[in-house]
């Protein structure tokens, strides 16, 4: 497996472990509907919550959460909207970006920016 590919799980570990001590269920990871792709689906006080996930080890292309276009958050509607077909129970949703940071020697680096819309 590509290095590149193994960082991403990693990314994606720490942020099911941020969540999780934030209070969020954690229902899916990597939940796919065609060719769409939503990171994390989870749940707090009763509201799915469908989480981007970005993790870099430098910012030599910018902040992780910059690289989240209008492209990729009308692919998180695609994916939502197919959810919230299939899982009826929920009416209203949130698209969320985990933006982290890891570098060597140090804590990883959070930002979590909740409720984005365009």
């Amino acid at each position: 497996m590509g290095s590149h590919i193994d960082f991403g799980k990693l990314g994606e570990q720490l942020a099911e472990d941020f969540l999780i001590n934030k209070g969020y269920t954690i229902l899916h990871r990597n939940w796919r509907y065609s060719h769409y792709e939503i990171d994390i689906v989870a749940l707090k006080n009763d509201l799915p919550h469908f989480i981007e996930v970005k993790t870099r080890s430098s910012k030599q292309f910018g902040e992780p959460e910059e690289s989240v276009n209008k492209k990729k958050i009308r692919s998180l509607l695609q994916a939502a909207d197919e959810f919230l077909f299939r899982n009826p129970q929920y009416t209203n949703f949130h698209i969320d970006i985990l933006s982290i940071n890891i570098h060597p020697q140090e804590e990883p680096q959070y930002f979590f920016i909740e409720d984005v819309y365009l």
